[in-house]
């Protein structure tokens, strides 16, 4: 009966072998993706983020809603930041209730917005180190039973393949790891600098 059991889960072992692998490219293939995609965030939207929080709040100061939407405009914010920002202005008919939970549904969004983008990174960061422990430990049992009955070849290939999906692996978490560790900052400071506008926003609206 023991026996029975070993070889179901010798089975079992074996059978997730290729699928392994083939997770391992999709997550190496994903990993350079993203860092492409960063590489273009930072080209298109990141090196655009000019000037300061501080001076467009002391520029909003004492405006118009026409006026605002000129300093809006013209700041060195990012386009959503300013559509954001915009969305706010557009509606200063609105009751201060209205518009104050207008203002946290659209920092609400954005928030939502940057964390779909750095889950993807997050969740390849915990599970590929995972698929490349798997990928290592799966071969070895061929290995070591390879081992017993002097097959250096089977061996060699078992190892081989131990070694190149553990460090698939561990490239693609580090690599996930610290792209979300870079864009969870810049996402973290879009959303100060956001708030702060919306803030001064209401703030003036309601002068």
């Amino acid at each position: 009966m023991s026996d029975i059991v070993k070889d179901i889960l010798r089975v079992v072992s074996s059978s997730l072998q290729i699928p392994t692998i083939i997770i391992l490219i999709i997550l190496i293939i994903i990993t350079i993706f993203m860092i492409g995609s960063i590489i273009a965030e930072f080209i298109s939207e990141r090196r655009l983020l000019k000037g300061s929080i501080t001076t467009l709040v002391d520029d909003l100061q004492g405006k118009s809603m026409e006026e605002m939407r000129g300093v809006i405009n013209q700041a060195g914010l990012l386009r959503r930041q300013k559509a954001a920002a915009m969305q706010l202005i557009d509606r200063s008919d609105y009751t201060s209730s209205t518009r104050e939970a207008l203002a946290r549904q659209l920092i609400a969004d954005e928030e939502n917005r940057y964390a779909k983008i750095t889950r993807v990174t997050d969740i390849i960061a915990r599970v590929a180190p995972m698929f490349g422990l798997m990928g290592t430990l799966i071969p070895l049992g061929p290995g070591l039973i390879a081992l017993a009955q002097g097959d250096t070849k089977t061996l060699s290939d078992s190892l081989l393949i131990a070694f190149d999906t553990t460090v698939a692996g561990l490239i693609s978490g580090a690599i996930s790891f610290v792209i979300s560790g870079i864009r969870k900052g810049w996402y973290e400071q879009y959303m100060t600098g956001l708030e702060t506008v919306m803030e001064t926003i209401l703030e003036e609206q309601d002068r």
